[in-house]
């Protein structure tokens, strides 16, 4: 499994240029990330090669965050790809909360980062449908 770090930020100028500064400062690298926001506030979610360390460095200048468990799964980079997924979660009734994703080889291998319910559980699935996760480890070597 693998961990992504919410941010939640104020939908104002120069919020997210000051988390990924501070980020930047800490030396961690962001390998995706997706911001969703209301009039108000927002959320930021990053998948960091230092998962920890951006935690702490976030929490060191007072910004709330958190790690949250994820999975990163491999899927092919074409058509179908990730419907290939959706339908193995569809099917065993795993419920998707939140997702994205991006591409780490052209017309051939895309991640997709996906928060779900009953995440042991989803992750043993993935491997007997014959899908791969990435580890910490592994996000940090793309």
């Amino acid at each position: 499994m693998a961990h992504q770090i919410s941010v939640f930020v104020e939908n104002k100028p120069g919020r997210i240029e000051r988390v990924t500064g501070i980020l930047a400062e800490a030396n961690v690298n962001i390998r995706a990330f997706t911001v969703s926001g209301t009039y108000e506030y927002g959320v930021m979610k990053l998948l960091v090669d230092q998962p920890d360390k951006a935690l702490g460095a976030l929490k060191a200048h007072g910004i709330p965050a958190n790690k949250r468990e994820i999975l990163a799964v491999l899927m092919e980079d074409r058509p179908g790809g990730l419907h290939r997924i959706a339908k193995v979660f569809g099917q065993r009734k795993i419920n998707i909360e939140d997702a994205y994703g991006f591409v780490i080889e052209d017309k051939k291998r895309a991640v997709l980062v996906v928060d779900v319910e009953r995440i042991g559980e989803a992750e043993k699935i993935l491997k007997e449908e014959g899908l791969s996760t990435l580890s910490d480890e592994e996000i940090y070597t793309l």
